[in-house]
């Protein structure tokens, strides 16, 4: 992993310049996300290093099963120039399934965590070439499975006059 790869770790400012009635009620950060840039692969930043990982496996539990729970500080902080929070670890999660991620993430991130605030974000560099096509592959499934369903929507409630 390069220096190149990990720009997207980064946390953004919140956008402060949208529309009153598109804010909504919590400052969001805007950032948009492919199919591709999804990832069962979390990196979670801002951790108190104070040996929380009991812990935080067990929040982490509340949105899916866990296939590994890893402390990468100190692979984070050797390889890569990327400039960690003082007393704070990162940790690499792997969900069974990207829609737990996408929970995890949704849920927890820029939350509280023992008096740390969490910066979750997608790791798909940690993939593997099968891991991205099976999940191309679950996405146009679940898109042709939603086009099917609409069609037949339509075509049910579709007036004659």
């Amino acid at each position: 992993m390069n220096n190149a790869n990990v720009e997207h770790h980064k946390r953004l400012q919140y956008c402060k310049t949208r529309l009153k009635y598109r804010q909504g009620r919590q400052l969001k950060a805007v950032k948009v996300y492919t199919v591709a840039s999804e990832s069962q692969y979390l990196l979670i930043f801002g951790v108190p290093k104070i040996n929380l990982m009991q812990e935080l496996k067990n929040k982490l539990r509340q949105f899916g099963s866990l296939e590994s729970l890893r402390n990468i500080t100190e692979q984070w902080a050797q390889t890569l120039s990327y400039e960690l929070e003082p007393f704070t670890e990162v940790y690499r999660v792997k969900y069974k399934k990207i829609e737990e991620a996408r929970r995890c993430k949704r849920y927890l991130d820029a939350r509280e965590f023992y008096g740390g605030i969490l910066h979750i974000s997608y790791a798909p560099e940690y993939e593997a070439l099968e891991e991205l096509k099976s999940k191309l592959q679950q996405r146009g499934n679940e898109i042709k499975y939603r086009m099917k369903t609409n069609q037949n929507y339509i075509k049910k409630n579709k007036r004659i006059e």
